[in-house]
C-alpha cells in the first residue's frame, strides 16, 4: 500500500510535506519551515509524527524540527534524519545520510540521492514505491533552486540525476514558484505548447487556492527549461547550438537569477 501525502503550506511559499504509511501508522515530515501548520495537519489527519526528513540546511526548511522535536515526544519522540555532510549546519540528526543511503517510514523504504547545487549537501528523498520524490530546492517545479553554494556543473549533475527517475514519479519541491518559473520558461522556449498549457493549469489551480505541486516528471521533462539544456531546440533558442549540455544550463540560470 502506497504512501498517503499531504501537502502543508507553511511560512510565505514554502511546502512541508507528511508521508503516512497506513499500514504500520508511522508518519514522516519531508522539512518543517514552521511547526504550526503541521502540527495542525497531523492533528486534523490524527496521524502520529514518527519520522523529520530534511533536505538541506536553510532555515526555512528547518525552523520547526525543535518544536516538532518536543512535540512527539523529545529525545524519545520523531527521528530526524538528515545529511552527514551538513550535520554540522542541521539540527541534531538521529540518522545521517550518504548517497545512496536508504531511509524507512514504517514499512516503506527510500533512497538519499546527493543533489548539491542550491547548496553543497542538499539531498532528495526517493520513496520509489509509492512514486514519490523529494527534492526540496534542487528540481523545482517549472525551474530549479538558485546555486548559493555549488556550480553550474554540480546543479546540471544533480538535475540528471532526477531526470532519470521513472516519469511518473511526483516531484514535490519546497515552494510555490510554479508561476514565476513558468513565466521565465516561456522566455526560452515560448512556442512550447506543453509549457502554455501548463500555465493554464497553476493560474487556475493558484486562483482556487490551491498548490501547483508535486508535479509528475514527465511534466517537468517536457516545460522545465534547466531540465531541457541539453535538447538541440533549447541550445538554439540560448544562441548556443554547440555549447556543452553543462554550459547552457548555466546560462539558463543566469538568465532566470536576471528575471
Amino acid at each position: 500500500m502506497p504512501l498517503e501525502l499531504a501537502v502543508v503550506p507553511c511560512l510565505k511559499d514554502n511546502y512541508a510535506y507528511l508521508i503516512h504509511d497506513p499500514v504500520s501508522g508511522a508518519t514522516g515530515v519531508v522539512d518543517a519551515p514552521e511547526a504550526g501548520p503541521i502540527l495542525a495537519e497531523l492533528a486534523r489527519r490524527e496521524w502520529r509524527l514518527t519520522d523529520v526528513f530534511l533536505t538541506h540546511h536553510h532555515d526555512d526548511h528547518i525552523a520547526g524540527v525543535a518544536a516538532l522535536r518536543a512535540a512527539s515526544g523529545g529525545t524519545l519522540g520523531a527521528r530526524v534524519w538528515g545529511a552527514e555532510a551538513d550535520r554540522h549546519r542541521l539540527p541534531r540528526l538521529d540518522w545521517s545520510l550518504w548517497d545512496g543511503d536508504q531511509v524507512s517510514l514504517g514499512r516503506e523504504e527510500g533512497v538519499v540521492i546527493d543533489v548539491p547545487g542550491h547548496t553543497v549537501g542538499h539531498i532528495a528523498f526517493h520513496f520509489a514505491r509509492s512514486g514519490l520524490c523529494f527534492t526540496g530546492d534542487s528540481l523545482m517545479a517549472g525551474g530549479c533552486g538558485r546555486l548559493f553554494e555549488g556550480q553550474p556543473a554540480q546543479m546540471w549533475a544533480s538535475l540528471q540525476k532526477l531526470a532519470a527517475l521513472p516519469p511518473d514519479t511526483l516531484i514535490c519541491s519546497g515552494h510555490e514558484y510554479s508561476a514565476s518559473n513558468l513565466s521565465f520558461a516561456a522566455t526560452i522556449e515560448p512556442a512550447n505548447p506543453r509549457l502554455a498549457m501548463r500555465q493554464h493549469e497553476v493560474a487556475r489551480a493558484r486562483g482556487e487556492g490551491l498548490p501547483s505541486v508535486p508535479v509528475a516528471l514527465e511534466e517537468e521533462l517536457a516545460t522545465n527549461p534547466f531540465l531541457r539544456a541539453g535538447l538541440a531546440e533549447v541550445k538554439m533558442a540560448v544562441g548556443m547550438p554547440d555549447a556543452p549540455d553543462a554550459e547552457v544550463f548555466a546560462e539558463i540560470r543566469a538568465r532566470k537569477d536576471r528575471f
